[in-house]
């Protein structure tokens, strides 16, 4: 007598993740990231100390206005268009930066920058979002993440190094070109995604807690973010150069390696990870240490880490499909809204109390964010879900 295996039911594997729309995705995403941490620490120097923070600023201000309007341009000229927008407007003005060193010209350029960023970021991230698999979300949010991260763990550390060997004029052109090379990739994206559903607006997201308190946790950890890119190579002594583009390095890197997937509980992984940015930003301020300065970049990347993908992976589920640009929209502001408050602030801070007091006062503030987090994982436990897909409460 024979027997026959029971065959698996097709329902039962897992969808794949890596499909052509989301590896072409992943072109325009590495292009994108490396034109902008090239030049994130390298035009705060090129700024001169007085005026990075006014440059990161700057920035990150007009990243959060593009954002606001972003889903609006995406929902009515499609992914490819805005993609191409973004690439450019991110691209092109990194190439004639260095045409001038005053401040007007610099703020000028980072605000085209931050407009183009703003659409490389929303558009492509809700054309991601669309692309992965609910069920392997966590999952595929950390392959993006890892993708996402490794240009800039080596564009970060390599644009400051390459500044100080071979001038601000070759990082810039390298910038541009990264952005604008990634637009040959753009026409095999797919264009819109048919959905149906009541589409969830930015105005709704802001009302809805299930989006805004995991967004206040990380746009705490994404204040520390900004401090460190910008003022570490103000902060640390001259002469531990080389400790600057280590920490550069280290510091992503973490980040990049601690993004969780779905398997650990998204939720529980909000306290953890704000706890870990806050110890390594206090460990960071013992500035004449390398090794101090070393170890916080790390601590604060894995807790920086931790934050992004959980807190992107709890928004992303809270809505229906048609809610995920306002998503990316409300995650990226979070993040570059924290970056500018971070970079702008703590530039006014230092000024009064110096670099080594100032890292150490911002990380006793941002343990306020304690609040949300665990307000969350209270409601994580037994909330339900509104008609419109956003978690209430």
């Amino acid at each position: 007598m024979t027997t026959t295996r029971p065959r698996v039911p097709a329902a039962a594997s897992r969808p794949p993740l890596l499909t052509r729309p989301l590896l072409l995705r992943f072109v325009s995403m590495v292009g994108a990231s490396a034109s902008f941490f090239l030049l994130l620490s390298v035009v705060p120097r090129y700024a001169t100390e007085s005026g990075a923070g006014l440059a990161t600023g700057a920035l990150m201000l007009s990243t959060v206005l593009g954002e606001l309007a972003a889903p609006r341009l995406v929902a009515r000229y499609g992914y490819r268009v805005a993609l191409i927008a973004g690439l450019t407007l991110l691209g092109a003005p990194a190439l004639v930066l260095t045409v001038s060193d005053g401040m007007a010209w610099i703020v000028t350029v980072c605000l085209v920058r931050g407009l183009g960023f703003a659409l490389t970021l929303v558009a492509g991230g809700a054309l991601t979002a669309s692309r992965i698999p609910a069920e392997r979300r966590g999952e595929g949010l950390a392959l993006v993440g890892v993708v996402s991260g490794v240009p800039s763990l080596i564009a970060l550390p390599l644009g400051v190094w390459l500044a100080a060997h071979a001038g601000y004029g070759p990082v810039a052109v390298a910038a541009g070109v990264a952005a604008l090379a990634a637009i040959v990739a753009v026409p095999g994206l797919p264009d819109r995604e048919p959905t149906s559903g009541k589409p969830v607006g930015v105005l709704a997201g802001l009302r809805a807690g299930g989006l805004m308190r995991p967004g206040a946790v990380f746009a705490t950890t994404a204040l520390a973010a900004g401090i460190v890119v910008t003022f570490l190579p103000l902060a640390v002594p001259a002469a531990y150069g080389t400790v600057v583009a280590v920490a550069l390095f280290v510091q992503p890197a973490a980040s990049t390696a601690a993004r969780y997937g779905d398997r650990h509980g998204p939720a529980r992984l909000l306290v953890p990870g704000l706890v870990l940015s806050a110890g390594g930003l206090s460990i960071t301020a013992v500035t004449g240490s390398p090794v101090a300065v070393l170890v916080g970049v790390a601590v604060f990347g894995t807790g920086f880490g931790i934050a992004q993908n959980v807190t992107l992976t709890l928004m992303y589920a809270r809505v229906p499909a048609t809610g995920y640009g306002t998503v990316t929209a409300l995650w990226n502001i979070a993040y570059d809204g924290g970056m500018g408050v971070g970079a702008a602030g703590f530039g006014v801070l230092a000024g009064v109390t110096g670099y080594p007091s100032a890292l150490a006062v911002t990380a006793v503030l941002m343990l306020v964010a304690l609040i949300p987090a665990y307000r969350d994982a209270r409601a994580d436990r037994g909330s339900g879900t509104s008609p419109t897909g956003v978690v209430a409460g």
